[in-house]
């Protein structure tokens, strides 16, 4: 794929990132697996590992452009976001042994789910008829302090993240939602959330490697990391996300919501063409 093409896909990625909290996985994986076509199998392991890194750097950056007072709510989140770091370190030594063909499907098959949840049950495009008690305000400091998800969610979402490249926002942001917080404060959130899932499992594809032949024409490659596809996605997305963070546009909750399902859709479509 041309890189002024890649480039201007990272520009969605850094909108991406700074409005819905996706950190870019949903977009990288599809446009890496393009660009990779010529790995065959091996193209679908290089997207995850690729997305990683990609996710990696705008959710770090993401969360220090972040302001402190929004960032509070993650007190008491330390045993979230240890499970969270331990889950994504397996999942990410999962993928590098995984047939990359059920990888794919499981990426496709997940996102059809979860789209489905979201559009179907209570809790995210409409009302919990059964609400749960809502989330102490920021500014009440005198509450306990606690994590913004159950501790016991961490490893599954951590290891499901990094087996598939999503980086975790795609099932942070739907659960911070039906446990009562905004849509703009659920995206703000799974930034640092991704950034915890993200390091090991970079990490750990940087150790990989791709058994195709067609990788000796991919000097690029360190691990299982296209450097090439993540620099330009990168490029794309850091200015977008700065832009963003300094001026974010006021967007009604429930738009919001809305527009968070229809990236999803437009996502999996793009999967499902992807070489």
């Amino acid at each position: 794929m041309d890189f002024m093409a890649l480039l201007g896909i990272g520009l969605l990625t850094g909108v991406t990132t700074a409005l819905f909290g996706f950190g870019g996985g949903f977009v990288a994986v599809p446009v890496v697996v393009w660009a990779n076509a010529a790995l065959g199998p091996d193209a679908m392991r290089v997207a995850v590992a690729t997305s990683a890194l990609v996710m990696l750097v705008n959710a770090g950056f993401a969360t220090a452009v972040t302001p402190r007072r929004t960032l509070a709510a993650l007190r008491g989140g330390g045993p979230l976001l240890a499970l969270l770091a331990a889950g994504a370190a397996a999942g990410a030594f999962a993928v590098r042994y995984a047939p990359a063909g059920p990888v794919r499907w499981a990426f496709l098959g997940y996102l059809a789910l979860t789209i489905a949840d979201l559009a179907l049950r209570p809790g995210f495009l409409r009302p919990n008829p059964h609400p749960r008690p809502r989330p102490r305000p920021l500014a009440d400091t005198a509450a306990p302090a606690r994590g913004p998800l159950p501790a016991a969610l961490g490893l599954p979402i951590g290891a499901v993240a990094a087996f598939l490249g999503v980086g975790g926002s795609v099932l942070t942001v739907p659960a911070m939602r039906r446990a009562g917080h905004p849509m703009r404060l659920a995206t703000v959130l799974a930034n640092p959330l991704t950034l915890v899932v993200t390091l090991p499992a970079t990490a750990v594809s940087l150790g990989g490697t791709v058994d195709s032949a067609a990788a000796q024409a991919h000097a690029q490659l360190v691990g299982l990391v296209d450097l090439r596809a993540a620099g330009a996605l990168l490029l794309g997305a850091l200015p977008v996300i700065a832009l963003l963070r300094r001026r974010p546009p006021r967007i009604p909750d429930r738009v919001h919501a809305w527009a968070y399902l229809l990236l999803l859709c437009v996502m999996t479509a793009a999967m499902a063409f992807a070489g």
